[in-house]
């Protein structure tokens, strides 16, 4: 299955700031667990995932800083911040809603009855 990129696009702000929010990251690991939480079907570039993390510390949700661990290159990690916190509880309120009106309209396949049925008039 390939997930289409406006849905990509649309859920990548509240995924970086929710991997965030269990702690501070770097790109290429932020990059690998997004993959291992989709099993692989979400396989960002570094392309997708930079640009998003330059607008979200230009926003003030992220601050990053630059470390180096002995034996490795320096990395760049980031961190969410308490605008970020705000930011993600509001992200999720608004994903709450959008999946729960999916779920209310969505019915199991091999049930032919819909909820949803439009009237032949239209919408009213």
């Amino acid at each position: 299955m390939k997930v289409t990129k406006d849905l990509v696009a649309a859920s990548a702000t509240p995924m970086v700031l929710g991997i965030l929010a269990d702690g501070e990251s770097y790109g290429y690991a932020i990059l690998r667990r997004i993959n291992e939480l989709s099993d692989g079907e979400l396989d960002w570039t570094e392309g997708l995932l930079y640009p998003l993390l330059h607008r979200l510390e230009r926003l003030g949700h992220v601050e990053s800083s630059w470390q180096s661990v002995p034996g490795e290159r320096r990395r760049k990690y980031y961190r969410i911040t308490d605008s970020g916190l705000a930011e993600l509880a509001e992200q999720r309120r608004q994903w709450d809603t959008v999946v729960s009106a999916l779920k209310a309209i969505w019915v199991d396949p091999g049930d032919v009855r819909r909820s949803t049925t439009i009237p032949l008039g239209g919408l009213a």
